[in-house]
């Protein structure tokens, strides 16, 4: 038999051996499970925050991207409008004429009347405003758009958009947030100035001020930085809400009762995000922004 030539099969049919080297034989089974990688303690309390900011740089880079989903962005817009507009008129009147009132009481016990307007519109615009339409934003249109979201995830729809090739972030979610921070702009603006007329009113004819001086206190103290803290809290405050929800609705956890509870999470999430994001936006803010006359 020369060096070329195969040695013949065996007679049972099977291959023959190898004739280089044998692969090492398989240590014996001990009956021990293998061991398993335990976390470290402290990363599952991470993973939660790492996944929403995980989906907030994913609808901020599909923001972007063409094709732009117009008619869905108008729709949930002139939604999320419809549901928070009146509310929010209602809530900044009453929380307007409480500051006013408060604020010029304090007042009047230190002899510094003159400065009621400023110090209860410097409230109402600087902080009041955006938590209101934050929180109107989150408890009215936030809940809708995670129920919305986690409908459409337990009956699979998304799972079937992926299939066929349609990005749910970019279908869905992208419209639902860019509409909340259009909203959640307009309607700052609106409650702004609701609230410091509700606040002039109550002021001028309940504590007898002076409209002179309510008016010329707020201009001598008041500075165009004050309306653009309150308009960038604004945005911050809508992104955070409409985030919070579509994340919560893009994974329920048990079915239709799993939903419920998402919006539940979701709402109590972002009040606590808004409330935490804006004590950072005013510490920077004073920070950075001198008062005016200083």
């Amino acid at each position: 038999m020369t060096a070329t030539e195969q040695p013949p099969p065996p007679p049972d049919g099977r291959p023959p051996e190898p004739s280089g080297p044998s692969r090492p034989a398989a240590p014996p089974a001990s009956g021990e499970p293998p061991a398993v990688r335990t976390p470290l303690p402290g990363l599952g309390f991470l993973r939660e925050p790492g996944r929403l900011f995980a989906l907030s740089v994913t609808v901020v880079r599909a923001t972007f991207r063409r094709p732009f989903q117009v008619r869905e962005f108008i729709e949930q817009f002139w939604f999320i409008a419809s549901v928070t507009i009146l509310p929010a008129a209602l809530v900044s009147i009453p929380f307007g004429a409480v500051i006013a009132l408060q604020v010029g009481s304090l007042a009047s016990q230190i002899s510094a009347q003159s400065f009621t307007g400023a110090a209860s519109v410097l409230v109402n615009i600087q902080q009041a405003s955006p938590l209101i339409v934050a929180l109107l934003i989150s408890g009215a249109a936030g809940s809708a758009i995670c129920a919305d979201l986690g409908s459409r995830t337990i009956r699979e729809e998304l799972d079937a958009m992926e299939v066929m090739g349609v990005s749910p972030i970019q279908r869905l979610v992208v419209p639902r947030v860019l509409a909340t921070v259009c909203v959640a702009v307009l309607l700052n603006g609106m409650v702004s100035v609701v609230g410091t007329l509700g606040g002039y009113f109550f002021n001028v004819v309940l504590q007898d001020g002076t409209p002179g001086a309510y008016l010329a206190s707020f201009s001598a103290l008041a500075q165009l930085p004050d309306l653009y803290i309150s308009e960038i809290k604004a945005v911050v405050f809508g992104f955070i809400a409409g985030i919070v929800a579509a994340y919560r609705g893009l994974n329920p956890r048990g079915g239709p009762k799993g939903v419920g509870d998402a919006v539940n999470q979701s709402v109590v999430i972002t009040f606590l995000l808004l409330f935490f994001v804006n004590m950072v936006l005013t510490g920077i803010y004073l920070q950075l922004v001198p008062p005016k006359g200083a």
